[in-house]
C-alpha cells in the first residue's frame, strides 16, 4: 500500500505529514523536499512506532491532499487542518493513536534524561537547552489540550504532567465523528498530529543538539 501524505504549503515552507502515521511530519522548501525528508526520516519515526507496538511498513509516498499553511508553516510548526482531518475516527484508530502518543511521552522523557543540559546551540546561538526544552513541550502540551476541552492549571511536577497526559490519552482514546472536540477546538485526528508531533520533533532536536 502507499502511504497517504497530505501537503501544508506555506508562503515559503511546505510540511510534508503522514496521513495515518501521527506525529510523522518534515519541512522542506519545496513539495519534493518535504516529502524527501519525510522520508529521510522514517527510521527514526519507526523507533516510536515500534514502541507503541506497531508494525511500520508505509509503503511509497502519495500525497492525498493539499493544504494552504500560513506564517505559522514558514516558522516551522503544522498548523492548517486538512480535509482529512474532518473525517470520522473509529475505536481502532482511536486506540493505535493513543499508544503513538504513549510511545512518543516515554521515548521523550528517556532522551531528556540521557541528555546533558546543555544543548549545542544553532549557527547563530539559538536553541533551548534541555530543561527548557522541557518545560516548552510542557506548556505547549497543556495549551493544545485545551483544544479537546481537557483543562489543567500551570504545574510542574511529574504528578500533574501524568495527569493531564491520561487525561489527553482519555479523550483521544474514543471514537470521533470527525468534528472538533471542544468549542473552537481541533478534531481528534488533528489534534493527535499535532500532540505527537510536537514531542517527536523535540526528540530528534534535543538528539541532533546533544554537546
Amino acid at each position: 500500500m502507499n502511504h497517504r501524505v497530505y501537503l501544508e504549503i506555506g508562503p515559503k515552507k511546505v510540511f510534508a505529514c503522514s496521513a495515518d502515521w501521527p506525529g510523522w511530519c518534515r519541512i522542506g522548501r519545496t513539495e519534493e523536499a518535504a516529502i524527501g525528508t519525510l522520508a529521510d526520516y522514517a527510521p527514526r519515526y519507526r523507533v516510536i512506532a515500534e514502541r507503541a507496538g506497531l508494525e511500520f511498513s508505509p509503503g511509497d509516498p502519495e500525497v492525498v491532499e493539499r493544504v494552504k499553511g500560513d506564517r505559522t508553516t514558514d516558522f516551522g510548526a503544522i498548523s492548517a487542518i486538512p480535509g482529512l482531518d474532518r473525517e470520522p475516527v473509529d475505536a481502532p484508530e482511536a486506540v493505535r493513536t493513543v499508544a503513538l502518543a504513549r510511545a512518543a511521552w516515554e521515548v521523550f522523557a528517556e532522551v531528556a534524561a540521557a541528555s546533558p543540559e546543555e544543548l549545542r546551540k544553532g549557527p547563530r546561538g539559538g536553541g533551548r537547552d534541555r530543561d527548557k526544552m522541557v518545560a516548552h513541550v510542557r506548556e505547549a502540551e497543556r495549551s493544545y489540550a485545551r483544544k479537546i476541552g481537557v483543562r489543567h492549571k500551570p504545574f510542574k511536577d511529574t504528578a500533574g504532567l501524568t495527569a493531564m497526559r491520561d487525561d489527553i490519552a482519555r479523550v483521544l482514546s474514543r471514537p470521533s465523528d470527525g468534528g472538533p472536540l471542544a468549542e473552537g477546538g481541533w478534531p481528534a485526528r488533528y489534534a493527535a498530529r499535532r500532540i505527537v508531533w510536537h514531542v517527536i520533533d523535540h526528540i530528534w532536536e534535543m538528539e541532533d543538539r546533544r554537546v
